[in-house]
């Protein structure tokens, strides 16, 4: 009985360790092909630049994904930062055209099928540099400051140091917004900055702010909505 269960342990122990070994080397293919991807991505990157700078946009990102033979080349483009609203779908269409000229004409294109996506960045997109803020003065901004702290507040200026917040303070449901003093953070105070989607339409703000007894001026309200391409496949 005793030699059965060692018998029995010993599979068991052999099992584990082919197991394992089949999941370090699936690790480390993984592993490998992401780092290709990352050092195709950057290559593309250079070679499509040019095209971007034509355009007069700044390009966000290059991401490749791979499934089998096929790749999925996601090119992120947006406005320039002193830009003030969206991308429109005639601006996404004429680069998306542009940029596949481009891919086609890669001299390092070894065949293989490719889908090619153009899309400017979406409104959940983390604020992580300067630029992300300065694209998105006077939206609503819900930022987490380092130690856990949560601010929301309208975005009214950007430095190099750091922004500047209208705080919203909370208010009971169904009355109107309050905002507090304007509060600054420098950059190295902010662990995370993510705009907020606003569905108030700016002239039911307006009407609202003639309504005050003090006669302040009433804010631009953002929608809260950033344009997005559709792919373009090869």
């Amino acid at each position: 009985m005793s030699v059965l269960l060692e018998d029995n342990i010993i599979e068991w122990e052999a099992a584990m360790a082919v197991r394992s070994g089949n999941e370090h080397q699936a690790s480390l293919r993984r592993s490998t092909l992401e780092a290709e991807l990352r050092a195709e991505a950057e290559r593309l990157r250079t070679r499509l630049q040019p095209v971007v700078d034509q355009h007069h946009l700044y390009l966000e990102d290059v991401d490749i994904k791979q499934a089998g033979s096929h790749r999925t080349v996601h090119v992120v483009v947006d406005l320039p930062e002193d830009a003030t609203g969206s991308m429109g779908l005639d601006v996404i269409s004429a680069i998306s055209t542009d940029l596949s000229v481009v891919m086609d004409e890669d001299p390092e294109n070894d065949d293989r099928p490719y889908s090619l996506e153009i899309s400017s960045p979406g409104v959940s997109r983390p604020l992580t540099e300067p630029r992300h803020w300065r694209r998105n003065v006077g939206r609503m901004i819900e930022v987490k400051q380092v130690g856990g702290d949560v601010v929301l507040g309208r975005l009214e200026n950007v430095t190099d140091a750091g922004v500047r917040l209208l705080p919203q303070l909370p208010v009971r449901k169904g009355t109107k917004p309050k905002q507090g003093e304007p509060l600054t953070l420098d950059f190295s105070r902010i662990s995370k900055g993510v705009v907020q989607v606003e569905f108030a339409h700016a002239q039911d703000e307006q009407h609202d702010h003639h309504d005050d007894a003090d006669g302040t001026d009433p804010e631009n309200a953002g929608d809260g909505h950033r344009g997005q391409g559709d792919p373009h496949g090869h």
